[in-house]
């Protein structure tokens, strides 16, 4: 077995690593005080080619694999999970599915452009009331003549104030549950569409999120995505890629965690000396270095998988309920090697520890993950 990177994937390493501390890290915490979508840094993030790195040359891409993507939403989000997070929900949530399930013109029409960074994208699923049941939601689209009359509330949605298009799940048939919910394109300078609030969170906060609204929101039947009745399962097949992802992130919060606590302990000085040097702290660390290891093992299966065209629902499912949980352990754990200094704004320690919390949470939370491995082991 080769556990190891090829030298393609460590050059991109050390590549997005740089970016990451140079164009990401030294801003973070402006972005997070302004609270702000980074359209420039976006922009430029674009520019050099990363929301394409999976996708195949002919629309603007790398055609390179998901453990390179994998590589970087660690990277980007050891920086700041917020500016990570804007690019997953538009590259993973808003594109990936219409390149897996869209025609020619709409891949020319909007994956294209948001490859190159010229639309925003993202993916409005979530409602007020219903969450983790998919096959609950009540948003309606009501076919009529050419076009589907849309009439719904969409709660959560990343990207949703700032974004250009989104794909939003709704439902031609409240009878057939999960197979009448289809995937719509809506663009948001559509008539009918608007945002209803942007949505204060407690941590992530240059990572846009918003609760948007349409009324009588007519939308073409072109821009339906697949068939009408597979919208479930499109969203399903999306999520098991992003859960991936999502992995990734947790791990690259979860690393930086660990090297601001480590980093600590080998500076702050008690009773004498380091405090890295007290069994109780030391052994915290090395638990640490050894889950950031089991992590990544776990996503990189997962990811390797994924490019295999092996199914890899339970796989994905392990790596992010692993990453998310682990992730809310690391930076508990930092704050209290940091002390009273880790409850300080001025420590970057707090930011990951805010940022962290919901990972367990978005994308299915830990009891979701629990119940797919469960269902997928027999149970």
């Amino acid at each position: 077995m080769d556990f190891g990177l090829s030298q393609e994937h460590h050059i991109f390493q050390e590549n997005i690593s740089q970016f990451s501390e140079k164009e990401i890290k030294r801003i973070a915490e402006v972005l997070e005080e302004k609270g702000e979508f980074p359209f420039q840094l976006f922009k430029k993030i674009a520019g050099l080619g990363y929301f394409g790195l999976t996708y195949p040359p002919e629309f603007g891409g790398a055609g390179s694999d998901n453990i390179m993507l994998t590589i970087f939403y660690e990277e980007v989000a050891r920086a700041c999970l917020g500016v990570a997070m804007g690019i997953f929900a538009h590259e993973s949530l808003g594109l990936y599915p219409i390149y897996k399930y869209g025609r020619d013109d709409q891949k020319n029409e909007y994956l294209v452009p948001g490859i190159a960074g010229q639309k925003i994208a993202g993916l409005a699923v979530t409602e007020p009331n219903a969450g983790s049941d998919v096959g609950s939601i009540t948003t309606y689209a009501r076919k009529e003549g050419d076009e589907f009359i849309l009439n719904g509330t969409k709660m959560f949605t990343t990207n949703g104030s700032v974004a250009d298009f989104l794909l939003v799940a709704a439902t031609t048939d409240k009878k057939k549950g999960m197979k009448g919910i289809c995937l719509l394109i809506v663009e948001t300078k559509q008539l009918g569409f608007s945002v209803g609030k942007k949505l204060r969170k407690l941590g992530m906060h240059c990572s846009d999120t918003a609760e948007i609204v349409m009324q009588d929101c007519r939308v073409s039947k072109a821009n339906l995505l697949g068939e009408e009745e597979g919208g479930f399962y499109s969203i399903m097949k999306t999520f098991t890629r992003g859960r991936i992802g999502v992995a990734a992130m947790a791990l690259g919060v979860a690393r930086a965690a660990y090297e601001e606590a480590l980093k600590y302990s080998k500076e702050r000085i008690q009773f004498g000396q380091p405090i890295g040097k007290f069994q109780v702290i030391r052994h915290m660390l090395a638990d640490m270095a050894m889950e950031l290891e089991i992590s990544r093992l776990l996503m990189y299966k997962a990811a390797w998988m994924e490019d295999q065209g092996l199914e890899c629902v339970k796989e994905a499912s392990m790596a992010k309920l692993y990453a998310t949980e682990m992730v809310n352990r690391f930076t508990t754990n930092a704050i209290q090697i940091f002390g009273g200094y880790g409850y300080m704004m001025e420590y970057p320690v707090q930011r990951f520890y805010r940022d962290a919390r919901v990972m367990a949470i978005g994308e299915g939370t830990s009891q979701i993950q629990r119940d797919i491995i469960a269902k997928r082991i027999g149970l």
